[in-house]
This record gives C-alpha cells, structure tokens and sequence, in this order.
C-alpha cells in the first residue's frame, strides 16, 4: 500500500511547526513540551490523538528529532548539527580542525574537557540534541494511538513501528558516546518529587534497542515507496541495518573484551560486558545474513552502478550513492530545511551545503587520510615508493582541463572526500564530465595561497574537504544525511565475517564496495598482506576501506572507539606543502587569473610533509587518557541524584 505523506519541517527560534502540505485544517505546534498550544487555540493530547491527520503530523514531528550529521545552523537544542560543535571527525585521523571557536577544537583539542561543560562544547550533548524529546515523544505516540478513532490498524501499527525505529536509533545516538543509559519505557516525565531512573547495563541497553528494531521490522515493508522529495520513512530495510550496526559497536573490543576499557571498573556493567565473547560476532553475523537474505528476496536496494569506465564515471557513481536523494542505496535518511539565505532576509552563514559559504569553515583533511587511498586499479599508495619512482606530479591526476585529457590516478573516492591539486571544480550528474577551471593547491596558488604555512583556510593541510560540498550542484539544496547506506552494509557484513574467521568471505563483501567505483579486489591488489589468512591485517584494511567510503559520516570516529585505538588518537598528523617550479624554479603564484600566458597549468611540483601544530592536539604530546572513550555525563544531571552514574575517569 502506497502512502504518500508529504512532510515540511520549518525551524523557527526552537519551535518547530508541522504542516500537511495539502491540509486545510489549522496547523498544530510542538514545542520542548511536546503539546504546546497553538496561538488563540486549545489543542491538548486528545485533539492531537483525536485526529489521524493530527497524529500523523505529530509522528512527522517525531521524524524530525532524529540525528542529523551535518553542521547547518547555529541551534542550542540540536547541537550534533550545531557549528560552533564540531563534527567527530574532526577527532580523528582523517581532518583537522581549523575554526578555533568550535567545541571539537576547543576543549577537546586542548583536553580541557570536563563533566561540567557548557552549551556547544561536548561532541554529543547529553541534554541539548532532541534525545529525551523524541523518547518521550515516540512513548507518547504508542501510549494513545489506539485512542484515535479515524485511523486504519494497520496504519496504526506501522506508524507504532516507525516510533520505535526513532526511539531505538535516538538511543544509539547516546549509547556509542555514553555506553549505558536510563532506559525509559513510558511517558515518564522526571518531575516527581522522588523517583529512581538508574543506567542500564550495556547489555540491557543493546537488547532494549534490538527488540524495539525487531518489533518494527516485523511490521514494516521492506521499501517505502514515496518519491525522492518525501523519503526518509523507515522500513524494514532500514530497521534491519541499523540493527547490524547495533550489534556492529557492542561486539567490539570497546565493550566486549577480558579488560574494560578503564582500569578498575570491572564491576561497572554499564560501560562492558564484564567479559568477552565470541557469540557477540556470532549475533552480528546472524544479523547480517538476516539483512542480505531480506535483499536477495526483497531487492529494490543496490549499489548506485557507473554508467562508464572512466575514473569519472565511477566518482560520479559514489557521489550519487551518497548524496542523491533518489540514491538506490541509502536506506534511510534525514533532512532539515531552513531559510533559503538567498531568498528570505534571514542570511544563514552557517549552511553546510552551501559551498561559497561553508568550504572555509575548517575542517581540513589531513596527509594520512589522502595516502589511505589506493591507485585508480585499487593497487595502495604508497608515498615512499611513488617518491622514488619519480611519479608524485601523478599521484592525483594526469592532463589539463583545457586539453581534455584528464586522467583521475587514484581511487575514484578520493575525489569526492577531498580537494586535491588539479581537480577541475565541476563534476556533471548526468554525464560525470569535469568541467571549470582547475583547483590550485600549491604555496601561493589560487586556492591555498597560503594557508598551508599559516596552517589557516580552506587549504590548511595542503588539501580541502568536499564531501557534501559539491559546487553549484548543491547550491541552495538541502543535503541529505544518509544514515545507513548499503556500502556500509556489505562493510559491516565483511567485519562480522572477518571477526568469526571466514576471511575469504569477508574479502569478497568488501570487493563489492570496491567494484562499484572500477577497483580490483583488495587480496588481488595487496599480495603481500596474506589477506586470507592474516585476520588482523584483514581488519585493519576493512577499517582503511570504512574510511575511504564513509568519509565525513561519522564512521571513523566510532571506529577508533570502538577499537581503542589510542595509538591512532595520540598520532602526529600531517599536511602537504606542493611548490610550483617552473624550469625547475620555484614559481608559487596563481595560475588562474594570471595575465601571464607563457606557461600552461603547471604540471611540476616539489612537496615537503609538514606536521600540523594549528591547532595541536593535547593526545598528541599528553597522551590519550582511556577516559576519552566515552563521554562524560553532565555534572549537573548527575546531581539530579536519580541514579545516573558518572562515567570512570570524568
């Protein structure tokens, strides 16, 4: 059964007013309170409840309480999207960040963070992104559906689905920053006199969340089908996904291991399992082979195919994968939508995918992260060896734009999660031709001028970021965030098959991925890692391939924690000074826009590795402290006295 329920969410000074597009009655409001009165009106639960056009708008309203990834706007009550937060990535390996007035690079650069932060400073507020609003919100929805006369059952029970779908998905949202949380099973509001609301366990809060997305997968269809403009409704699909990536972050070594992941706290069952086991990996597989044998039958859902076998064609092909609202490959997603800075009197600066806006606001991908990226044919980079075959000016791309012979070197990705020197600015969604003038990365060129020695701009490291920002395509659209995809799916897959021995298979899951954007498979292409029988070697290039697909959507950083990867958090970073020579001389100024004629695009470079010291990292020289795995609770809820123990360290 089709439904199409078309759903606008405008935000306005934190009260967010839901309206049926094609609906005549009054527009109902919820606020903070959930219920709050429209002006001059007396809606209360039974007008809302009393209505299927009401409840269905109120469960849009729910929709939009979810996660969304991108920084778009300066807002204290969803601070995960918040600028002046920062996004988790830019704790990692793969980007730094340069805007100094922001959360990630202030306390948590300078390891100044504590449990008794203020607004806009904790990479995941506990309190400030919707969380306990929309748990509250969903048992609201499930606790009075049956009161509302005018709705079918089974539109009922779908809709009770698709609550508890938000509800176990807001409660991941905490859990991989917190581990255990107070699980709530109903409208309880905390405004007792006395009351007891303790964390529950990892494992209780593991099975708390996998059964709500198992009661909803049972209900759900496998597809919704809507057009691109109305998706983002969960399915079982998606249900079934994000219950892989559940079980994905509780059967790591983060909370399934002989040792906590703090010293001492072996009895503290809200931060571990107390042990380790093996059955954890045994659940994630039985997870996952649910999910794919739901695909095989099920279909609808695949990789977005190239429609060439240019190194354009294959970019073009992710980039669609990932940002194109009618992707055949993301499985559920979310949206915001604002004020159109170019048509209201309302500027918003702060707009992710705007690109003549956004591209300078600081996070700046790092030399690691660009050598992760393997030759076009899906052979690995490596620095030392392309150095001292002479073959550095190649390590990007080869040609002019002007000529028309370029040639992309490198793993189609890499183009699409950064900036690098020479890349034509334009790339076509219906053709995938590249077009425009070409970015100038060196010391002194259009682009970077000089910020990789100021370490400032958008060309701090040498590099600049793209993912989500992709020129006047995007201008004036509202980007996507794409939760769960079905390349993170066969990632996902290939880890658990990797983690229970069956390494062959494994590879094969990640060769997949691989294929999709024209690369060999991975054990064909790296013959001296003995990819079929090394287990560890086998994960560590599973979590290399995470990076390289999943760039700038969270993953990195919940892989690192989930890991424990001290060694890679405390590790010096690195950018890329590339100096233009000309007749083997230094010539460090703009090509484009030069009056001067006599030189094509430069083609010859020197390059000199720099660590990166603006801004430093206190992990770098300090040490990472094992308390940084999770998050600190805010001091003031501790004191609240109903249970909520602090995490070790904070």
């Amino acid at each position: 059964m089709k439904r199409y329920t078309k759903w606008i969410f405008n935000l306005t000074l934190g009260v967010l007013t839901l309206s049926m597009a094609s609906s005549c009655v009054d527009k109902l409001t919820f606020g903070s309170s959930f219920l709050e009165k429209d002006s001059g009106s007396t809606v209360t639960k039974d007008t809302v409840f009393g209505s299927a056009e009401y409840t269905e708008q109120y469960l849009n309203y729910l929709y939009s309480l979810q996660y969304y990834g991108l920084p778009y706007r300066n807002v204290t009550d969803q601070e995960s999207s918040n600028i002046y937060v920062g996004k988790p990535s830019a704790l990692t390996d793969l980007y730094v960040f340069t805007y100094t007035a922001c959360g990630i690079s202030g306390p948590y650069y300078s390891g100044t963070h504590t449990s008794s932060y203020g607004i806009r400073q904790d990479k995941f507020s506990y309190l400030n992104n919707n969380v306990w609003e929309a748990v509250r919100g969903c048992w609201l929805l499930m606790e009075n559906i049956d009161a509302v006369p005018d709705l079918e059952e089974d539109r009922k029970a779908e809709m009770i689905a698709e609550a508890k779908c938000i509800l176990a998905t807001r409660y991941f949202d905490v859990f991989r920053h917190y581990g255990g949380v107070p699980i709530i099973t109903s409208t309880f509001s905390g405004t007792d006199a006395e009351y007891s609301n303790p964390r529950g366990s990892v494992e209780e809060t593991v099975e708390f969340m996998v059964n709500l997305l198992d009661e909803a997968a049972a209900v759900l269809s496998w597809n919704v089908e809507t057009p691109a403009s109305e998706s983002g409704r969960w399915n079982k699909a998606a249900a079934l996904a994000y219950k892989c990536r559940i079980l994905q972050f509780a059967a790591s070594p983060l909370f399934n291991d002989d040792e906590p992941y703090y010293a001492g706290e072996t009895d503290n069952d809200a931060i571990w399992y107390g042990n380790y086991s093996s059955e954890r990996w045994d659940d994630l597989l039985d997870a996952c082979e649910e999910f794919f044998d739901a695909l095989d039958a099920n279909g609808e859902f695949y990789l977005q195919e190239a429609s060439g076998t240019r190194p354009e064609d294959y970019r073009l092909a992710y980039r669609i994968g990932y940002a194109d609202l009618e992707s055949p490959e993301v499985l559920i997603n979310t949206r915001v939508i604002d004020y159109d800075a170019f048509k209201s009197s309302y500027y918003v600066w702060h707009t992710w995918g705007d690109p003549l806006l956004s591209i300078h606001r600081g996070y700046s991908p790092t030399q690691e992260y660009m050598e992760m990226f393997p030759w076009s044919d899906g052979t690995p980079f490596d620095w030392d060896e392309t150095e001292s075959e002479g073959k550095l000016d190649e390590m990007f791309l080869t040609g002019n734009i002007d000529d028309d012979n370029i040639v992309l070197t490198r793993d189609p990705r890499l183009y699409e999660e950064i900036i690098v020197n020479g890349q034509p600015v334009s790339l076509d969604w219906t053709t995938g031709n590249m077009s425009g003038r070409m970015f100038e990365s060196w010391i002194g060129g259009y682009d970077a001028s000089t910020g990789p020695n100021t370490q400032t701009g958008s060309f701090a490291t040498g590099y600049a970021p793209i993912k989500f920002l992709m020129g006047n395509d995007m201008l004036r659209q509202y980007v996507q965030w794409p939760c769960i995809r079905l390349s993170e799916m066969y990632l996902i897959y290939a880890e658990a098959l990797c983690q229970t021995g069956n390494l062959s298979e494994a590879i094969e899951q990640v060769d997949i991925v691989r294929a999709r954007v024209g690369m060999g498979g991975l054990a064909d292409c790296n013959p001296d890692l003995n990819l079929t029988s090394d287990q560890d070697a086998l994960l560590e290039e599973i979590l290399r391939e995470r990076c390289c697909e999943l760039g700038m959507e969270d993953a990195r950083f919940f892989d690192l924690i989930r890991y424990k990867r001290s060694d890679i958090f405390e590790t010096q970073l690195h950018g890329l000074k590339m100096y233009r020579l000309e007749d083997g001389v230094e010539r460090n100024v703009a090509w484009y826009g030069n009056d001067d004629d006599d030189y094509d695009f430069p083609s010859t470079y020197s390059y000199t590795k720099f660590e990166l010291t603006n801004p430093t990292r206190y992990w770098w020289t300090a040490g990472f402290d094992s308390k940084w795995y999770l998050s600190p609770f805010p001091a003031t809820e501790i004191n609240k006295d109903y249970g909520l123990v602090q995490n070790p360290g904070w």
